[in-house]
């Protein structure tokens, strides 16, 4: 049994880029998991991700090399409006540079998207 499959994907995926791999394919499979790579899809650190396997098991992520560093916060501290900009110089590199990935009580998103909805929640990961 894996504790955390999020952490997984996350070092599967810095490993693959390091490489210069186009395709990675992990499993198992989360719906925190798919609405990250969701948030990765559309901020454009990932070209695509598609489920496939006869009980779509694995998941195939397409890279596109743009990802200098991703990685899982641990532990999942919580956090408020006021805390963010704390968080962002601790795990990104700038200052709008790259995105903290939060987990709200109105869905997983970038912490700008937090910010900007006046939501606080618990850090996920970190990508830039």
């Amino acid at each position: 049994m894996e504790h955390d499959t999020l952490a997984k994907l996350l070092s599967a995926m810095k490993n693959a880029e390091s490489r210069g791999k186009l395709e990675l394919a992990v499993m198992p499979v989360s719906r925190v998991i798919k609405q990250v790579l969701e948030i990765l899809k559309k901020e454009e650190y990932i070209k695509d991700y598609e489920l496939v396997g006869e009980k779509r098991t694995v998941l195939k992520v397409q890279l596109n090399g743009t990802i200098n560093n991703i990685g899982a916060i641990k532990p999942r501290y919580p956090i408020t409006l006021a805390d963010y900009e704390r968080y962002e110089s601790r795990y990104l590199p700038a200052k709008d540079f790259g995105r903290l990935i939060v987990s709200t009580s109105k869905g997983v998103m970038t912490h700008i998207e937090a910010k900007a909805k006046n939501l606080g929640g618990a850090l996920l990961a970190f990508v830039y």
